[in-house]
């Protein structure tokens, strides 16, 4: 998996890792835009370049068997990657692709990945990640799947 440099159009290989709880003191609401130490009970994730440890995105995941199916509780970038004029692109969705290669391992061919969104970035969602209105989320399921991890994940 990659994010491209915006200014120079450069690739650089990320690495998802979960949050270690010394991570914790450094993701404040002001980079991060979310109190994170509120999702300490779930699988918190974060995105780096590989070989530095400036956290650029973060990713909150609630696994949900019966429905089969990962919830996305949270999804940030780092305030600098966040806009027009962000440094990397390419962050969000990475960590979109990441749920989906979970929900793949965990369900299969049932797959769905869904987050409840801000309605303001919905239709970005919804354009940019194919993702479908079901109620108050949006989901995204095979083989729409299959095409996110076909878009974003390079390995």
């Amino acid at each position: 998996m990659i994010i491209i440099e915006k200014a120079t159009g450069n690739s650089h290989p990320i690495e998802i890792v979960p949050v270690e709880i010394t991570d914790y003191k450094h993701l404040t609401k002001k980079r991060y835009f979310f109190h994170w130490k509120d999702e300490k009970k779930f699988e918190v994730y974060k995105l780096r370049i590989i070989n530095s440890t400036d956290i650029l995105g973060l990713i909150s995941l609630e696994r949900i068997p019966n429905e089969w199916r990962v919830h996305i509780r949270l999804l940030t970038v780092s305030v600098e990657n966040k806009g027009t004029h962000k440094t990397f692109d390419n962050i969000a969705g990475n960590l979109i692709t990441f749920a989906a290669k979970i929900a793949i391992l965990e369900y299969a061919e049932m797959a769905c990945v869904s987050l409840r969104p801000k309605t303001e970035i919905a239709k970005h969602y919804i354009e940019k990640y194919q993702m479908t209105a079901t109620g108050i989320t949006l989901s995204i399921e095979m083989p729409e799947i299959l095409h996110l991890i076909n878009r974003f994940d390079h390995d």
